[in-house]
Formats: C-alpha cells, sequence, structure tokens
C-alpha cells in the first residue's frame, strides 16, 4: 500500500458532508501572526547593524540576540529560583531537526542501549530514532494518571543494563571521545506537558523521580516542551484564558536544582535532561526555529553538531525576526492575549460537545481534575472493545470527519506492550474551523453510537476488515 504522507490525508471521496479534520496537528491559519513578523523582519532587514549579519553565517549557538531574549523570556515563564543563562540557550532548526541532533552528539547506536519512549507517543520522532540507528533498541514505557511509569521504566532498564554487560557492551564503539560531548547509555523520550498525543501532564513528583532514575543510569531525558505557553484554566465556564505562568517547572529545571543540581559536585556538567522548544506552535511551523536548553555544557555540545559546525545555527536569518518580536514583547503579547485565548475557546467548544456526546457513550477522556490544560489533542479512549482503526475508518466513511486512530501512537517494533492503544482516538481543536469542532465530535458520537449498536447485534465484521486495509502500521 502506497504510504500517504500525515499532512496529506483527505476524507471520504464520497460523502455529500463537509470535511471536518480533527487529525491535523497544524495552527488554524487565521492565528498565524503575520502582521507581526511582517513588522519584525522589516526592522531586521531595514537595519545595517541587525540586516546583514543576518544574512550571513551564524554563530554556531545561534543568534546572540535571541539566545538573549529566549532565556529572558522563559526565566519569566517558569519562574526558576536564578535567571536562566544565554549560555544554556542553543538555537535550533525546531524540535525536530534537534532531536536528530541530540541523538548525533550524545548517542552511539551501539552502546546507547536503548531509547525510551513514553507511550502512546509523538508518531513522527520513530523515524528520527530509526535515522540515529535505533530502530530495534524503541521502547515503549506506559502512562498512569501521573504520567510516566516510574517503576516500570525502572524494571526494563535494569534488564538492559544486565544485558549489555553480558555482551561486553561497556564502551561507545561508534562515535569518538569529544570535548564537547558525551556518550549517554540511555535516552528517555517524552512530552510531558499537555502531551501530544495523550493529553497528559506528567506530575511534579513523578518528573523528579525521573530525574533520580535518569542520573543512576546515565540517562538523557529528551523532552519536547513545545505545547507549554498553549496553557488556560480547564474550567469551561473559566472567562480569563490567559496565563502568564506555568505551575509546573520542566524536567530540565527539576534536573538544575535537585539534589544539588545537574552540575553538582562529582557530576560531569552535562546533567540528564534537556528541554526542546520550538516556535512552530506559536508562531507557524513554517519558521523552522526553536531552542534547546540544558547546561551550559550541554547546550555548547549541542551547537558542536557537525552541520551547525559547518553552516552556523540553522534558521540564522528567521532566527532575528524572532529575536526582534521578542525584544520589544511582542511576541509575548500575542501568546497571552490571541493563542492562548482564541485555543481556550476551542477547547472549551470541543470539550462541552465530549462531555455532552461522547462521555455518556462511554468514552473516556484522561486527567480531568487538573486546573490547567493546553496543547492541541484530547485522548479519547473508547467504550468496550471498540478499535481505533475501526472508529476512525467509519468516521472518514459515514461521516467525513477525520481523526487519529490510537494505532498510529505505538512505538513501533516494541513487542512488549503491543496493541495498548488499539482502542483509542486523538482529536486536534488547534486546526479545524472553530465552528466546526462541536459539530466534528456530534459526527464522532453517531459513528460510535453506530458501531456500538452493531456490536450488540453482532454485526461489526465488516468494519475490523476495512479498518484492516487501512491500517496505521503503513503509515510508516
Amino acid at each position: 500500500m502506497m504510504q500517504q504522507a500525515f499532512s496529506d490525508v483527505v476524507g471520504s471521496a464520497t460523502s455529500p458532508k463537509k470535511l471536518i479534520n480533527l487529525l491535523r496537528g497544524w495552527p488554524n491559519t487565521t492565528l498565524l501572526p503575520t502582521s507581526l513578523l511582517d513588522k519584525a523582519s522589516h526592522n531586521v532587514l531595514t537595519s545595517k547593524d541587525e540586516g546583514i549579519p543576518a544574512m550571513l553565517y551564524g554563530k554556531d549557538p545561534g543568534d546572540p540576540r535571541l539566545r538573549t531574549n529566549v532565556a529572558s523570556w522563559l526565566t519569566k515563564f517558569y519562574q526558576p529560583p536564578n535567571p536562566i543563562a544565554d549560555q544554556r540557550i542553543t538555537i535550533t532548526g525546531g524540535a525536530s531537526q534537534n532531536l536528530a541532533c541530540l541523538l548525533q552528539v550524545f548517542t552511539d547506536p551501539v552502546y546507547t542501549r536503548n531509547v525510551w519512549i513514553v507511550s502512546p507517543a509523538y508518531m513522527l520522532a520513530f523515524r528520527i530514532f530509526d535515522d540515529g540507528g535505533f530502530q530495534r533498541k524503541l521502547r515503549a514505557i506506559p502512562e498512569d494518571d501521573q504520567g510516566i511509569d516510574i517503576e516500570y521504566l525502572r524494571g526494563e532498564i535494569r534488564k538492559s543494563e544486565e544485558k549489555a554487560k553480558a555482551d561486553g557492551n561497556n564502551e561507545p564503539l561508534i562515535k569518538p571521545t569529544r570535548p564537547w560531548s558525551k556518550i549517554y547509555r540511555h535516552v528517555i523520550y517524552a512530552v510531558p506537558t499537555f502531551s501530544n498525543p495523550s493529553f497528559k501532564t506528567m506530575t511534579l513528583r513523578r518528573r523528579e523521580e525521573l530525574v533520580r532514575l535518569a542520573r543512576e543510569y546515565d540517562a538523557l531525558i529528551i523532552t519536547d516542551d513545545v505545547y507549554d505557553f498553549l496553557q488556560w484554566p480547564a474550567s469551561l465556564s473559566a472567562q480569563k484564558l490567559s496565563l502568564e505562568k506555568t505551575a509546573l517547572p520542566r524536567i530540565v529545571d527539576v534536573d538544575r536544582y535537585l539534589d544539588g543540581g545537574a552540575e553538582r559536585e562529582g557530576a560531569d556538567g552535562f546533567g540528564n535532561s534537556c528541554s526542546n522548544g520550538s516556535f512552530s506552535k506559536i508562531c507557524g511551523p513554517g519558521l523552522r526555529t526553536g531552542w534547546c536548553e540544558g547546561t551550559n555544557k550541554f547546550a555548547f555540545g549541542v551547537s558542536q553538531a557537525g552541520s551547525s559546525h559547518s553552516g552556523g545555527a540553522p534558521s540564522q536569518l528567521t532566527a532575528t525576526f524572532l529575536a526582534e518580536a521578542l525584544e520589544h514583547g511582542e511576541l509575548q503579547r500575542y501568546v497571552y492575549d490571541v493563542l492562548q485565548p482564541s485555543y481556550g475557546k476551542r477547547y472549551q467548544r470541543t470539550m462541552t460537545a465530549i462531555n455532552k456526546e461522547l462521555v455518556p457513550l462511554g468514552v473516556d477522556v484522561p486527567q480531568t481534575d487538573r486546573e490547567v490544560v493546553g496543547g492541541y489533542f484530547i485522548w479519547l479512549t473508547l467504550p468496550g472493545s471498540l478499535k481505533g482503526a475501526v472508529v476512525a475508518q467509519r468516521a472518514k466513511d459515514d461521516e467525513n470527519v477525520v481523526v487519529a486512530q490510537g494505532e498510529m501512537f505505538e512505538v513501533p517494533g516494541d513487542t512488549e506492550r503491543a496493541g495498548t492503544h488499539f482502542n483509542a482516538v486523538r482529536v486536534c481543536f488547534a486546526w479545524e474551523e472553530e465552528e466546526m469542532l462541536d459539530e466534528g465530535i456530534e459526527r464522532l458520537a453517531r459513528v460510535i453510537r453506530t458501531l456500538l449498536d452493531e456490536q450488540h447485534t453482532g454485526d461489526d465484521s465488516h468494519s475490523e476488515q476495512r479498518a484492516t486495509r487501512e491500517s496505521a502500521k503503513d503509515f510508516w
């Protein structure tokens, strides 16, 4: 079967109903800050002091002004005990590009035992790990209502260490020793806040436990912190939908201070976590610009990836535009005054419809007791024995509404937890037009109601067959 790009998914070719796309994880085009970026780019390119350097090779760690302005914004938003220094920030080509760079600099495909991925997982990260040489080393780690299952992870890492010891896997075999990097024995990948796709937020206690575990087993925790700024009160009746400070520290913040911090006496100075940030969700994915935060030593190592050392920091030109927008506070105000209220209203509309249409059918939504929610997505666990692939296919065929089936988010090649997420779907409230969101949920409810009726009468075999033919396993 020909593979289909995730961005090119279309609805039913025969349905008379208008397509409702609850699958695409993009920002709605009305929320792209085009005027803001037009002004910032004009200011940069008409300034001799800023425009000429913007068009040339950048410094390996990235545009100095953007590093300073990102550090300042992060300090105000996360409120760590001490300000975030510029030296902790490296400018990147976005979270996806930087994930590849992190694997290039800090892992060895032989010595690094496994990549442990919190599951359900962001599905487009899998190929990045495959390209890094880890195709047969990906392992899924489940979540509970508090986030990552620490004890399960601990047990699996112990098994992995025993195997490495038996195999004589004691030192890096592929990557040379370099003063700006180190090779970690394990990688742990997570989206701890407003996760894509699970919608969950990892508790502070779990974040602390995860950092301690990473230190014990020489693991690098890579967190995609790309949704953190898109937050609002969870109450569906909340009127004020703007929050300028976060309630939870990132895992990189926990690593910075917990039990003496990442640069405590006896530590190597690289730390055990890094925060992968991006402007894709707050400005637009076409900018391909982000940042990585870690210890000073770690951040410098990121900047020494071969592609950056050769061509200078990625996205140099757009980095200068973003530096301009941040320096005058315009981008921050856009996030707080436009994006948070807009996405908050979309969330309220979608969740109101879910509570009305889906919850009575037995559909479950995680972590309903949170005070703050955010991101782009809501994870829906289906009732009874319904399969995500079946629901997604029938929703497309019968109602012309597209959703993401849970199977998409299973870690490929992992046999320990295969089939765990077959009974779920993910919906996105960021892309589709706001006035269509509740209708999309109503259509999804009709499909689920019909499938439950068919199960009751024993007339659901054709649905299983149709879904199998368009299995998510062919997506890769």
